[in-house]
This record gives C-alpha cells, sequence and structure tokens, in this order.
C-alpha cells in the first residue's frame, strides 16, 4: 500500500479543515490498492508505497499536474461506515465543503468489494470515476474486465492502471476532466427506504447527498449520530429513534439488509463484466501454499527466524560491522578528519577548537556519529526493510502473530505499528489510530515507547551483539520480548475492554522492483539526514556546554548511584544516557563508540543496551505521544517507561552477575 515506516512523505499532512477548498478531487480506495501511487501520478509528489495496509492515517493533498483539481488522498477504508480513526479521517473529508468529484482507486484482483464501495459512493451523488488498479495482477490471475462495458452498467468513467509504473495514466486523466454523476438508483427494501427519506430529512446540508448520509447512519452504530451532527441534540434523538424503530421492524441488521441489496448490483456487474480466461495456475496454487505456511505458527516462525538471522547477518555484521569500520577508521579516521583537525588547529581560541574538533566536538563527534557509524547502518536497515514491505510478507506476519497477541490485548492489526517501530517510533505512534479502540491504542503506544527500537538503534544493536556473540543477542531478543508481553499482559488486564476480532486479506506476494526499494532507501536515508543529524549536533553541543561549565562531571556524580552502582557501568555511560533523552539513536551511537573503544566489556554491553533499548523515547516520539494519547496517559507511559528502564536494568544487572554469566 501506501506510505512510510519512516514517516516518508514529501507532501504535508493536513486535517479536512486545513485544505484549500478550490476544486477538490478526493481519493477514495479500500486499503492496500495503490492510492497513493496514484497520487504521485496526479500531483507529481513522491510518496512512499508499500505492500501492506493500514499506514495511511492522515490526509495529504497537493495540485494536481494536469488537472485544475487540488487532489486529496485519503486513508483507505473498508466501507463507508467508519470503524476507526483513519476511517472516520476519510468520511470528514468527504463531507467536507469543497468537493468537487471523486475519484475511487480500486483492486481490479477483488472487484466484487471494490464495487460494493462503488455503490456506497453513488449514493452520494458526487461526480465519480473509478480506477481499477493493480490490472497486472489481475490479468496475471486470468481477469478479462470489460472496462467499457462495466462503465456503461455503472454510468461513470472506469479505467485499468498500473499505477506503479505509471500505466494508465493519460487515460485516468481524461477519465477525470469527465467525471460523471451515476444514474443508477438503487433500491432497498420499503421500510429501509422509509427510514433513509425520515433521516434525510433531519439531516443538514452536505456536500454528498443525505440520501448516502442516512444510509451510512442506518449501517452504523449510533455514536456514529452523535459524531455527525455534534451539538444538534433533537435531531440525533429522532434519528436514533428512527433506526430502532426501522432496526425493530426488520428482523435481519439494517447493515446487512443494505449490503444485501448493493451485493445483488454487484454481482450482476461481475457476471457481465468480468471473464475468467483460466483456471487456477501454478502460481496461484504456489502462492496458496506458501501463505499457508508463512502464516503456520511453525512455519511462519522458522522463517521469521530465518528473516530475522538474515537481518543480523545483513545488518548487524556486515553494514555495522565491516562498513562501519572502514567509515569510521579509514574514511573519517584517515581520510578526512586528520586535515580537518589540522586546519582548525591554527584557529586562535581554543574554546571554538574545542567546539568544532574536542572530544565533544561537532565534528570529531556529531558528524562522525551520525555519518560514519549511523548512517552506514541505518541505511542499510532501511534497504531491508524496503524489501519486506514491498513482497507482501508483512501481512502474512499479522495473521501468524494475531493468537500471540490476542494475549496481550492487541489483534495481529497491531503488528503494522509495531512494525513501523523498528522504522521511526514517532511515526507508529501516530500509525495505532488503525486500532480500533482507545484500548488497543494505549497498549500498543506502551509497546512501542518501551522496547521497540527504532531504525538506526536496530541497526546499531545488531553491530554490538555481532561482537558480542549471536547467543547473547538471542538472549536479549528472548528477554526483551518476555518483558514486553507482560507489560502488554498487565495492561490488558488493568485497561477495560476487550480485544476486537481482527479479520485481513492478504495481497499477493510481489518482487520488490529495485527502483522501488532503491527509491524508499534513498529517502528515507535523506529523512534520517535531514532530521536526525541537527539532532545529534544540537546533543554533542550540550555536551559541549555541560563540559565547559562543569555541569557534565556534576550530573556523573549525582547519578553515579544508578549508573556505576545498580547497573555496574562506566561513569562515562551516564553522558549516553543524557543523548538518549535527544534521540535514541544517539545513546546507541555513544555506547557502540565506547564498547569499540573497550571501555565496557561484554556483560556491560549486553546491560547497557538492555537499559538503553527500554529506556525513554526521544524527544519528538515523546510529544507524538502525548499529543495522541493525551496528556496524563501520554506523560504516564513515559514516567512508567523511565522509571522501568533504570529497574529492569539493575535486576538484570544482578542477576546476571549472580549467574556468573558471561559472554
Amino acid at each position: 500500500m501506501e506510505q512510510s515506516a519512516a514517516s516518508t512523505v514529501r507532501t504535508k499532512s493536513l486535517s479536512p479543515g486545513d485544505i484549500p477548498s478550490e476544486r477538490r478531487l478526493v481519493l477514495v480506495g479500500n486499503p492496500n490498492v495503490g492510492k497513493s501511487k496514484i497520487f504521485s501520478l496526479l500531483t507529481g509528489e513522491y510518496v512512499v508505497v508499500s505492500n501492506y495496509p493500514g499506514t495511511t492515517v492522515e490526509v495529504r493533498s497537493g495540485k494536481a499536474a494536469d488537472l485544475d483539481y487540488y487532489v486529496v488522498d485519503t486513508p483507505g477504508i473498508a466501507g463507508v461506515v467508519p470503524h476507526s480513526d483513519e476511517e472516520r479521517v476519510t468520511l470528514k473529508t468527504l463531507l467536507s465543503e469543497g468537493l468537487e468529484a471523486v475519484l475511487q482507486v480500486g483492486d481490479a484482483q477483488n472487484l466484487r468489494r471494490t464495487l460494493l464501495l462503488t455503490m456506497a459512493l453513488i449514493e452520494a451523488d458526487v461526480p465519480l470515476v473509478l480506477a481499477l488498479n493493480l490490472a497486472d495482477e489481475a490479468e496475471k490471475k486470468g481477469y478479462v474486465i470489460d472496462a467499457a462495458r462495466l462503465s456503461k452498467g455503472l454510468g461513470i468513467p472506469v479505467v485499468q492502471t498500473v499505477a506503479i509504473r505509471g500505466k494508465g495514466r493519460e487515460e485516468l486523466l481524461d477519465a477525470l476532466r469527465r467525471p460523471a454523476k451515476s444514474p443508477l438508483r438503487i433500491i432497498y427494501d420499503a421500510r429501509v427506504e422509509e427510514a433513509v427519506t425520515g433521516i434525510a430529512g433531519l439531516l443538514p446540508h452536505y456536500p454528498v447527498s443525505r440520501r448516502a448520509v442516512a444510509l451510512t447512519l442506518l449501517s452504523g452504530d449510533p455514536s456514529l449520530v452523535d459524531a455527525l451532527l455534534g451539538d444538534q441534540a433533537g435531531e440525533s434523538r429522532a434519528i436514533k429513534n428512527l433506526i430502532v424503530q426501522t432496526q425493530s421492524r426488520v428482523l435481519e441488521p439494517l447493515s446487512r439488509v443494505i449490503l444485501e441489496t448493493r451485493m445483488a448490483i454487484v454481482e450482476r456487474l461481475i457476471r457481465e463484466c468480468v471473464t475468467l480466461r483460466r483456471g487456477r495456475g501454478f502460481r496461484t496454487r504456489f502462492a496458496d501454499r506458501l501463505d499457508r505456511f508463512t502464516t503456520h505458527p511453525v512455519g511462519g516462525a522458522l522463517l521469521l527466524l530465518g528473516i530475522l538471522y538474515g537481518i543480523y547477518e545483513f545488518v548487524g555484521v556486515f553494514a555495522a560491522g565491516t562498513v562501519v569500520d572502514f567509515f569510521q577508521n579509514v574514511v573519517f579516521g584517515e581520510w578526512l578528519l586528520p586535515p580537518v583537525v589540522g586546519a582548525i588547529s591554527h584557529v586562535p581560541y581554543a574554546a571554538v577548537r574545542d567546539f568544532l574538533v574536542g572530544p565533544y566536538g561537532q565534528i570529531t563527534m556529531g558528524i562522525t556519529y551520525s555519518l560514519a557509524i549511523v548512517f552506514p547502518t541505518v541505511t542499510a536497515f532501511y534497504l531491508v526493510f524496503s524489501i519486506l514491505e514491498d513482497t507482501g510478507y508483512l501481512p502474512r506476519l499479522e495473521v501468524m502473530i494475531n493468537r500471540l497477541f490476542s494475549l496481550i490485548g492487541l489483534n495481529g492489526k497491531a503488528v503494522i505499528p509495531i512494525v513501523l517501530g523498528f522504522g521511526c517510533g514517532t511515526m507508529a505512534a501516530v500509525v495505532t489510530r488503525i486500532l480500533e479502540t482507545r484500548r488497543e491504542r494505549i497498549i500498543a503506544t506502551l509497546i512501542l515507547a518501551l522496547g521497540i527500537p527504532c531504525a538506526p538503534q536496530m541497526g546499531l544493536i545488531l553491530g554490538m551483539f555481532a561482537r558480542i556473540g549471536f547467543f547473547a543477542l538471542v538472549l536479549f531478543v528472548v528477554l526483551l520480548s518476555v518483558q514486553l508481553m507482560a507489560a502488554g499482559w498487565l495492561a490488558s488486564r488493568l485497561l477495560p475492554g476487550q480485544t476486537t476480532a481482527f479479520v485481513a486479506e492478504l495481497p499477493p506476494y510481489r518482487l520488490p522492483a529495485p527502483g522501488d526499494v532503491l527509491g524508499k532507501t534513498v529517502y528515507r536515508s535523506y529523512w534520517f539526514v535531514r532530521e536526525v543529524i541537527p539532532w545529534f549536533l544540537l546533543g554533542t553541543a550540550l555536551l559541549f556546554v555541560a563540559d565547559r561549565v562543569g555541569a557534565l562531571e556534576a550530573l556523573k556524580r549525582l547519578l553515579d548511584p544508578v549508573v556505576v552502582g545498580l547497573l555496574s557501568l562506566p561513569a562515562e555511560t551516564t553522558e549516553g544516557f543524557i543523548l538518549g533523552f535527544l534521540r535514541r539513536e544517539y545513546v546507541a551511537a555513544y555506547f557502540f563508540d565506547i564498547y569499540g573503544r573497550g571501555l565496557m566489556d561484554n556483560l556491560q554491553a549486553f546491560v547497557a543496551t538492555m537499559v538503553m533499548t527500554l529506556f525513554v523515547p526521544c524527544v519528538a516520539n515523546t510529544f507524538v505521544i502525548i499529543k495522541e494519547r493525551g496528556f496524563l496517559t501520554g506523560s504516564g507511559i513515559i514516567l512508567f517507561v523511565f522509571i522501568y528502564a533504570i529497574v529492569a536494568g539493575g535486576v538484570l544487572n544482578s542477576v546476571l552477575r549472580l549467574l556468573h554469566v558471561t559472554f
């Protein structure tokens, strides 16, 4: 689907009210159908896309290059009745003023689901265009879609596209110049029609038809009425009464009655417009077997272990070992730093010299850490992550882990923000919006804040364990997993509510396109340079100032009982923990460096890495957590994580030394 692990879009994320009101073209579609790629085709804006659903959670907008439209990309929706925050965002966007036309992006392989959403959009009575994306995947499966006949049946322009290759762009632009309101009229059960008329009469003006809004309210739960009508209490009560009265007259749920009526039309259209050229071929049978293996508790676990080992070898051993050694010792140690330090040594002011190339120098520490140590590691991790998300493996991981997550009050859908947390914890905290209940969002945020390392931190952890040993890495992963499961289990018992059901649609496996993988890796690495390096320089400057005024030594003495006494770590690690408040990857780079210089033994490195991983999120992530979860809940999560990291580190250090564990 769309969007990024590292929150990597150039376009601006907006609330519906912030979008310019000039001729809006709103993109709507089910998750993982390629809306963001279509958005890129129309606006020329770069958006990172991935082969899994649920990572676009905010509205993006941009001016269309060849059309007189302001294009608005919305989060994917399963249907017109919203069940999560991002689906409410999409509904709110459709109900905002300035709507000129709607472009529905659908999956050509799953025409039934696509057309069900089309039926709901037709009810909205707005100019509409349907783009059947992933047409190449549908063709491989033998589906032949008569787009012209489907267009005639729906009464709107229908085009087939392969957005990832830019195929069908001109046809889509032509269709968007002549969007049409469908003449199709859907007739429901007489009791439903009566209720729709009654509810529509109580609704205020919307850019879409009141009939469509009334049908949505009939299909949803009562809270949707309050969400849409706000303080119009009289109308809200009247609409709720109408829904209750209608439901009492109809044996089946109203949502099913509406769905079945629409489905009858969809089935007729599919019979008329779609033929299957050939039966299920080898590719499909192989894909079925692969799906069963990857989602099986044993097979999936073995595959996951194999993938983790591959990441360990590539990111930890190769990138954080061989590549970082080359950059640190040769590129910076021999080629760059000596002439730079030599040139700056002629500066007559000692304070300036120390600020630039001293022990806490901007160049010798800030730039060197970020570019020689972190940059190669994070780039390697982004490369692997981009490949994984484009294959379609991550949704299979959702299915496999669903049962395990149910133990901590989550379902498989929570895999997406958790996995994204390995890219960037800040974005992952935002993506928890895809979870359906506040309880699930709080638990997922707690797990993310407590023990999910971001990409640079993950790479450096793998690099440290490449030197400590693979057994130590396995023990580290097991201990960390046990702590996360225990914290999640306890939170699920303390927070009221139930775990919601999980239904996943698996996208097809795809061979990652080298150009897309490279593009995402380059863009995310660029994002790292742009967003993170300033924090490294700021942290180094703070250390420089603290050292010059004597505050650093005073802070070390103050924290000695915890750092040296409780955790048995060198006093120098105090500086790392101070930096950890700014950026998690900075403390990782700092520990990676002092461990490489022999200032920590393997046991100390193991304890330091655990505390670092459990330590508080960086500044940006902390602000986002408080924004997303509220001040009290967000602050409570941060405080808990801070205290827990210190206590858990102390317990771990004592137990390992008591058992005489060595690595």
